[in-house]
C-alpha cells in the first residue's frame, strides 16, 4: 500500500536528497514516521525528470570519520512518491493545497532563493520566486479551510524561516490577499529558523562507475555526503517529528542563534584561518593539512586554545571543535584549499576577526595563531592565486600593510591596532618562509 503524501519539499538538488531525505528515510525504516515527500522543482530547469525516470529512488553514500573509526554507510532512498514541475504541470502543483494529510514543507532554494520580487504577479503560473510560488499555494489552502504547515526552511541565510515568512506576507499584501490570509499565516503555520550542518558532496563522478558495480545497478541519481550532521530546528515538534527518538543529532531550540555563532567560528573560523597560510606553504587539501606536522598543531592551537576559550570553554564546544577535526580529515572529501579560499576577506571579517578582537577584550592580548592568520592572508593576496573582487585584489597586492588594516569597508573597522603583531608576522612569512613561520608561531 502506498504511504500517503505528508511532506512538500521544494528542491531536489543533492543537499535536500543527501540531508532532510536522509532523515525522513531513516525515521519511516524505523517505523516512526509514516508518510512520503513530493518533491517540488523550484526553477524551470531542473532534475525533476531524471528522479521520475528512476522511480524517485537513488542511493546515498554516508562517509568519513566518526569517533575515530571510517564509517561508509549505504541507504537507498525511496521516501520520494513523486515530483510536481509546476512550470510544466501549474495544476496539479496547486492541487496539493488540497490534500489534508500534508503537513511539513521543507525547502532549499539556494541563498538567493528567498527573495521577494515585485513583479511576480498572483495570476503567474507559476510566480518566478519561491516564496511567491509558496503563497500561491498557502493563500489556496487557506481557501479551502485546512490547517497550515511546519516549514522547514534550509537555506543558508540568517533566520531562513523568519524570512521566507516576511517574503510572503509581503506578497499577501502585493496581491491584496487580505489581513485574514495574513493572520492565518502568522498563527496556523510554523515558519521555523533552522541551521544545517553536513558536507554533501553530491554526484561522485570519479567513482560512480565502481559504486554502481558495488550497488547492483545503474543510478544516475546517486548521491554522497559526509557522516557528520547537525539539524538545529527554532521549533518544538518532536511529537510530530520524533528525530531524536530515532537518534539523530537534531535539536529543537527557542533560539538557532547560539549553534550558528558555534559552527561559523569554530568549523568556518578554522577553514578560514587555516588554508592561506597552508596554501603558501604549498599544500593544496585540507585532507593534506590534517596530515602535516605544523599545519595541524596550527589549526589545534587556533580551535582549542584561541576560538573556544572565546566563545565559550564548554563540554559541547569542546566536542564540537573534535568533530571539525575529524571532518577535515574525511579521506573520502578532496576538499581544495583554493577553492575554500575564494573571496576570503569577506570570510575573514565574519568568522574569524570577530574572535580576534573578542579575545583581545577578554585576556587583554592578541590570540597569536589567529593573528598570524590574518598576516598570511594578506600574503597571499599578493600572489596570483587569489580570488575575490577585482577592486580589493588590485589594492591588496599593492597597498601597505598599514593601508590594508585601516579600510573600514573591509574589515568593519580601522585594525591599525592590529598593526606591530600583524606586520611581524607578514615579515617573518616573506623573509623566513612559511615553515620557519610556522615554527615560530608555535613555539610563541
Amino acid at each position: 500500500m502506498a504511504r500517503k503524501e505528508t511532506v512538500i519539499q521544494f528542491g531536489e538538488g543533492g543537499f535536500l536528497r543527501g540531508f532532510v531525505d536522509y532523515f525522513f528515510q531513516k525515521l519511516t525504516d524505523k517505523g516512526l514516521f509514516d508518510g512520503s515527500v513530493v518533491v517540488v522543482q523550484p526553477i524551470a530547469k531542473g532534475m525533476c525528470e531524471m528522479l521520475m525516470k528512476q522511480d524517485c529512488t537513488y542511493n546515498l553514500f554516508l562517509r568519513g570519520i566518526e569517533n575515530g573509526q571510517v564509517v561508509d554507510e549505504h541507504t537507498r532512498i525511496n521516501v520520494i512518491s513523486r515530483c510536481v514541475n509546476p512550470y510544466e504541470d501549474f495544476e496539479s502543483y496547486m492541487k496539493l493545497a488540497e490534500n489534508p494529510d500534508f503537513r511539513f514543507i521543507v525547502s532549499n532554494t539556494t541563498e538567493a532563493g528567498i527573495e521577494y520580487v515585485d513583479s511576480n504577479r498572483f495570476s503567474d503560473a507559476p510566480a518566478v520566486s519561491f516564496p511567491g510560488k509558496l503563497t500561491q499555494l498557502l493563500y489556496k489552502r487557506y481557501q479551502l479551510g485546512l490547517r497550515g504547515f511546519i516549514v522547514l526552511s534550509c537555506e543558508l541565510i540568517d533566520h531562513n524561516g523568519e524570512e521566507l515568512l516576511k517574503c510572503c506576507l509581503k506578497y499577501a499584501d502585493l496581491w491584496e490577499l487580505g489581513e485574514e490570509f495574513k493572520s492565518w499565516l502568522k498563527e496556523e503555520n510554523d515558519f521555523c529558523s533552522t541551521l544545517v550542518d553536513r558536507i554533501v558532496t553530491g554526484f561522485p563522478r570519479d567513482e560512480h562507475a565502481a559504486l554502481c558495480e558495488r550497488i547492483g545497478e545503474q543510478d544516475n541519481m546517486m548521491d554522497t555526503a559526509e557522516i557528520f550532521h547537525l539539524w538545529v530546528i527554532q521549533g518544538h515538534h518532536e511529537d510530530e517529528l520524533p528525530l531524536q527518538k530515532a537518534g539523530y543529532n537534531v535539536i529543537w531550540t527557542d533560539n538557532v542563534d547560539p549553534y550558528k555563532k558555534r559552527k561559523v567560528r569554530i568549523l568556518n573560523g578554522a577553514h578560514t584561518s587555516m588554508v592561506l597560510g597552508a596554501r603558501l606553504y604549498g599544500l593544496e587539501t585540507v585532507g593534506e593539512c590534517l596530515k602535516d606536522e605544523k599545519v595541524s598543531a596550527l589549526l589545534k592551537k587556533c580551535i582549542f586554545e584561541e576560538i573556544i576559550p572565546t566563545i565559550g570553554d564548554t563540554e559541547d564546544n569542546r566536542a564540537f571543535g573534535a568533530a571539525v577535526l575529524e571532518r577535515f580529515s574525511n579521506p573520502f572529501i578532496k576538499h581544495l584549499l583554493l577553492s575554500i579560499a575564494l573571496n576570503s576577506v569577506s570570510k575573514f571579517k565574519a568568522r574569524v576577526l570577530p574572535t580576534i578582537l573578542e579575545y583581545k577584550e577578554q585576556f587583554g592580548k592578541l590570540p597569536t595563531g589567529l593573528t598570524f592568520s590574518l598576516a598570511a592572508l594578506l600574503a597571499f593576496y599578493r600572489t596570483d592565486e587569489a580570488n575575490d573582487g577585482e577592486e580589493i585584489m588590485g589594492f591588496m597586492k599593492t597597498a601597505s600593510v598599514a593601508d590594508i588594516l585601516k579600510r573600514e569597508d573591509y574589515w568593519g573597522e580601522d585594525l591599525s591596532a592590529l598593526l606591530p603583531e600583524v606586520e611581524k608576522w607578514y615579515q617573518m612569512i616573506g623573509n623566513e618562509g612559511m615553515a620557519k613561520a610556522y615554527d615560530a608561531v608555535l613555539a610563541s
